[in-house]
């Protein structure tokens, strides 16, 4: 993996392939691999840039003093952005990672071309209901921790206050307890989570959406329709909010489209990529 070193900590992202630049953004207690399956399937037309944004799964803690709430996790996108001198992007977030992309590109589109949102949290579904309870125990951290110790077994991985209703197929291949371990393992990614999971406030979903309403850069809306936590009516009122954005439906998958359906989801994605850049 590389490296890059931003004022607020170390970034580690995996490369791949050569093209236009597309980069991928992570929710809450996953890494980059969730988009393993989909930048296989792009890598031979696109730059594929996927960062371990400092969510719960990443290796190495940020500074102690680094801002970790949902706009300072932008920034830290939009700084990733700039330390890799990048430029029209194609940003694709998903889950948590949805809510920092649009929070990006409302506060920091100048690197960004175009935006692509699969199942993510929006308005007031930031955190969705089956998983606030990780919020309140973060007010307390030894509770957080005693909560998640359990996610050492895959049993408890599967429940469905886990990953058990995030992951609809081939549950048994995703890189669950790799995701958990970090938090496990280390104290001070215990601190970073504790951090994002206290900044959570819809007030900056429902911030970011007033001004996407003159988002000028292309947009799609790539969801899953059977999602339980981020349903089809959000992604409507995002189409209805953000000017010209386009909404695809997807079957047969749960909140994690790249797990359940990265051959779809590449080919949304490719297809919008190529398209020429129009706003309705």
């Amino acid at each position: 993996m590389s490296e890059a070193n931003l004022s607020q900590g170390t970034i580690h992202y995996r490369e791949s392939g050569e093209g236009p630049p597309i980069v991928f953004v992570n929710g809450l207690l996953v890494d980059g691999r969730l988009w393993r399956k989909v930048t296989a399937l792009l890598e031979d037309r696109f730059r594929c840039i996927v960062p371990d944004l400092p969510l719960g799964s990443h290796r190495t803690p940020m500074n102690p003093d680094a801002d970790l709430s949902p706009p300072g996790l932008a920034r830290i996108v939009a700084d990733f952005l700039e330390a890799l001198e990048l430029e029209d992007v194609v940003l694709v977030g998903n889950d948590t990672g949805g809510a920092i992309t649009q929070i990006t590109a409302a506060n920091h589109p100048e690197r960004i071309g175009r935006v692509v949102l699969t199942n993510c949290d929006a308005f007031e579904n930031f955190l969705p209901p089956m998983f606030r309870p990780m919020q309140w125990a973060a007010r307390v951290p030894p509770v957080l921790n005693g909560l998640l110790q359990g996610m050492r077994f895959a049993p408890m991985r599967r429940l469905p206050n886990a990953y058990g209703r995030l992951i609809k197929r081939d549950f048994a291949a995703a890189p669950t307890r790799e995701w958990v371990d970090p938090f496990l393992s280390d104290r001070e990614i215990r601190r970073d989570t504790v951090k994002v999971l206290r900044g959570i406030d819809p007030r900056y979903t429902f911030e970011a959406a007033e001004k996407l309403r003159d988002f000028d850069r292309p947009t799609l809306l790539a969801w899953a329709v059977e999602d339980r936590f981020f349903k089809l009516s959000f992604a409507e009122k995002l189409a209805d909010t953000i000017p010209g954005a386009r909404l695809e439906r997807i079957q047969d998958s749960y909140t994690f489209v790249p797990e359940d359906q990265p051959a779809r989801l590449a080919e949304l994605i490719a297809r919008f990529a190529r398209e020429p850049a129009s706003v309705a």
